[in-house]
Parts: structure tokens; C-alpha cells; sequence
């Protein structure tokens, strides 16, 4: 991994700490956006919810493999 491929991760870390690392630290810790605490956190933060937030479609919440076609 070169210093080229770092530096928007870096440039990004630098101007927002607080967001990076919260951001990094859910991901880490596989937190769930859309529910409480960490979606009434938000709110207050004057955050977009993962459930309210553009581009959000519709999640299914099935299980196991599924199957698709080819044609």
C-alpha cells in the first residue's frame, strides 16, 4: 500500500477527527444506524438517519443464500 492510496483517508481524518473516528469506530464495532442509542445520537448531532437518509432503498431481511437468474 503506497502513501498515494492513504492520502484520502488521511486528508479526510484531518478535517473531521470527531466524524472519522465515530464513523470508523461504528464500522468497527458493527454498530446499527438505524436503531437507539446510536439513531437518537444522530438526530441530535443534526445527522441524517440511516432509515430517513437519500438513496436508502428497501433492505431485505431475509436469510441464507437466494437465487438468481442468468439469462
Amino acid at each position: 500500500m503506497s502513501f498515494d492510496e492513504l492520502t484520502p483517508l488521511l486528508q479526510e481524518l484531518a478535517h473531521n477527527p470527531v466524524a472519522f473516528l465515530g464513523g470508523f469506530m461504528a464500522g468497527a464495532l458493527r454498530l446499527d444506524l438505524s436503531e437507539d442509542p446510536v439513531k437518537s445520537w444522530l438526530e441530535q448531532q443534526g445527522g441524517v438517519s440511516a432509515a430517513s437518509g437519500a438513496g436508502t432503498g428497501t433492505i431485505s431481511k431475509k436469510n441464507g443464500p437466494q437465487s438468481i437468474s442468468i439469462d
